[in-house]
């Protein structure tokens, strides 16, 4: 009976990884198609009625006047999102433009952080403190009234993708009225699409949490075999290692298991990550140390290239685990030497 890819010497040179790549890569599934939804997803119900407060305010975007504008953000936060999203901004892009337009300096940060706290509390009213971030929040609604009013202006459309030249917005406010009424043409919405990319937005704002999955399946079999580790923090300087691996067991300070945690959907990402997870194995044997390296992937990008995964099994002397066979990670490292609860 063939070994297993965990038990494989692979200090033969004779050794055949294909069935081992095989294996790994029947193992990966493609995460693309689910997102995590996060603290600051905004439901439909919520994001629409942001914006009939934003069409009421402004008479069916009739007359788009900062003042009755800012009054409906205030009374219903969303709105300010939807207005965003009319725009076609990101939080820092309607930043700088309204830093540009307005002469109020609006960071990126700044607009991140209450954007978020919008997503968050979508339809809990705001007080108007006149605080620096009241103002702010003023000086973005003047910004996108005074772009609405205008549109693409005099750009040479021939040469130049204006970021306003949409259905919604190409001509300023005169734009809006006929989409607000009668909606807009399934092409155009395919076009735009297209231009966009379906839930970008989303996508970018729940990157971290996606990131999470592998390092939290991994803390999860940990915690249940009672196992001690050391979990570090990005970009973190950890003595001994010219670059921190995720996870180090027991401690840096004697080290029996480092574990990588990757993803990706990317196969040129995955390379890179491939050679980061060789250098801990090139590390260890130039110091003479014994620690096992483990990597934990997860994502088609590591199924791409044979000769990464094969990199891979060989830095990590086979162990590469997956979200469906990280169960077996501490039976077959030596993470088994530290566990604490039985039947794990």
């Amino acid at each position: 009976m063939m070994p297993s890819r965990f038990e494989e010497n692979y200090a033969d040179p004779t050794i055949n990884l294909d069935p081992f790549i095989d294996e790994v890569f029947s193992e990966l599934k493609s995460g693309f198609l689910e997102l995590p939804k996060g603290q600051g997803f905004v439901e439909y119900p919520a994001f629409e009625a942001g914006y009939q407060a934003l069409k009421k305010a402004t008479s069916g975007f009739t007359a788009i006047e900062s003042g009755a504008i800012t009054q409906a953000i205030y009374d219903t936060p969303i709105a300010l999102i939807v207005l965003r999203t009319i725009l076609g901004f990101t939080p820092s892009e309607w930043a700088d433009v309204t830093t540009e337009r307005t002469g109020i300096a609006v960071d990126q940060g700044s607009a991140r952080t209450m954007d978020r706290r919008i997503r968050v509390a979508p339809t809990t009213p705001l007080k108007d403190k006149d605080s620096v971030t009241d103002q702010r929040v003023k000086a973005m609604i003047v910004a996108a009234v005074q772009m609405l009013e205008v549109g693409t202006g005099d750009v040479d459309l021939a040469l130049i993708l204006h970021r306003l030249d949409k259905v919604d917005t190409a001509e300023g406010v005169a734009s809006i009225r006929p989409i607000a009424d009668l909606g807009v043409p399934y092409p155009v919405l395919l076009y735009e699409r297209f231009l966009g990319r379906p839930f970008a937005g989303h996508r970018d704002s729940v990157s971290e949490l996606v990131g999470d999955v592998v390092e939290s399946a991994i803390e999860d079999v940990l915690s249940k075999a009672g196992v001690s580790y050391r979990k570090t923090k990005r970009a973190e300087r950890v003595t001994g290692f010219d670059q921190a691996p995720d996870f180090i067991i027991p401690d840096e300070f004697n080290p029996a298991v480092v574990i990588e945690a990757k993803l990706t959907e990317d196969d040129g990402t995955a390379r890179d990550k491939v050679t980061r997870v060789q250098r801990l194995s090139t590390l260890r044997d130039e110091n003479g140390l014994r620690y096992d390296v483990v990597a934990c992937i997860a994502e088609r990008g590591f199924k791409v290239r044979r000769n990464d995964m094969r990199r891979l099994l060989v830095a990590t002397k086979g162990m590469v685990f997956t979200l469906s066979s990280i169960e077996h990670m501490v039976a077959h490292t030596r993470i088994r030497g530290f566990v604490t609860r039985l039947g794990n």
